[in-house]
């Protein structure tokens, strides 16, 4: 007889079968800090802030419209 236990399939992995670049990424959290892509310039940077824009572009009173209307 095996040694090895059944392992439920809602445990494994539900990605196990794509290729690893179709495998969606994990979410990166550092300390409630979020990856984000500035809107006005395209900076790619670390916030914790409620707005995408960088500090710059906040500066400079680069607006973003809202989605919502």
């Amino acid at each position: 007889m095996s040694d090895k236990k059944p392992v439920c399939t809602c445990i494994q992995d539900p990605y196990a079968d794509l290729p690893p670049e179709l495998r969606p990424k994990p979410v990166q959290k550092i300390g409630g800090l979020r990856k984000v892509t500035c809107p006005g310039c395209g900076l790619v940077y670390w916030t914790n802030r409620p707005t995408d824009l960088c500090v710059n572009c906040e500066k400079k009173g680069v607006k973003i419209e809202n989605a919502g209307g």
